[in-house]
């Protein structure tokens, strides 16, 4: 079964690599058929095979020879391990396809934002309109759920906005969009955990990416990618690692 999920993990990573390059440029994910970027040349479907076609081929286009980007092969195989360890944590369910539909929309929004230093609104809504049809008979079963949804958004929004207002700009505006949708997505609780998260990971890197001369002081780094990695991670351990702290504070250090 594993081996079934990472496969399939890899073909919808195919597919993300469509968007992440489509989606900025406002075309179709749909039409055209998939062709190279350099000589528009339609590819057949033994091109396309996740990460075998790029070895195969050499990384090249093999009908002009231009280079493909080595981020083809990586999406697919980051999402293909990132199915992987969700289908560890909850099984075949529908939390599983919750979570994996999360990972895909995290994965196509951090590569968007790395690249264009933007986050699609057509993302976002996407992304709300997932929740809630997947969620929809939880909501109507255990109205908390849809409670604490609300409260995460208004939690996170808030928060981000707060901060975009302080910094004068230095949190973007889809970066409030963005964790307003993870925000309800989430619940107030793994919002909280997500966002100590992702200011954590984002402090760290960003103090190596200016030791190691990478990126300077006043450069902007996008914050989605931290974002998406804080949620992932809350995604699969959140519960646990409130639980430890949680004991922590309760018995003591």
């Amino acid at each position: 079964m594993k081996i079934l999920i990472f496969i399939f993990g890899i073909i919808i990573g195919s597919f993300l690599n469509v968007c992440i390059w489509r989606i900025p440029r406002g075309e179709s994910v749909v039409f055209p058929s998939s062709h190279c970027v350099n000589c528009s040349k339609e590819l057949r479907a033994y091109h396309l095979l996740p990460i075998i076609s790029y070895i195969l081929m050499g990384g090249k286009c093999r009908y002009c020879g231009s280079h493909i980007s080595l981020q083809y092969p990586f999406i697919e195989l980051l999402n293909g391990i990132i199915y992987l360890f969700i289908f560890n944590n909850y099984g075949l369910s529908l939390a599983m396809a919750t979570y994996c539909i999360l990972a895909s929309l995290l994965v196509v929004i951090s590569f968007i934002d790395l690249q264009h230093k933007i986050i699609p609104d057509s993302l976002v809504l996407t992304g709300f309109l997932f929740v809630v049809l997947l969620n929809i008979l939880d909501y109507i079963k255990t109205p908390y759920l849809l409670v604490s949804g609300l409260l995460g958004l208004l939690l996170g929004s808030g928060f981000f906005l707060i901060l975009a207002i302080i910094t004068k700009g230095g949190m973007g505006g889809g970066d409030i969009k963005l964790i307003s949708l993870l925000g309800f997505w989430l619940g107030w609780k793994w919002t909280l955990l997500m966002m100590l998260l992702s200011f954590t990971l984002g402090g760290i890197i960003s103090v190596l990416l200016v030791v190691l001369k990478v990126k300077g002081r006043k450069d902007t780094i996008p914050f989605a990618p931290f974002i998406a990695t804080a949620t992932l991670l809350t995604v699969l351990y959140g519960n646990d690692i409130i639980n430890y702290y949680t004991n922590i504070l309760l018995n003591g250090f």
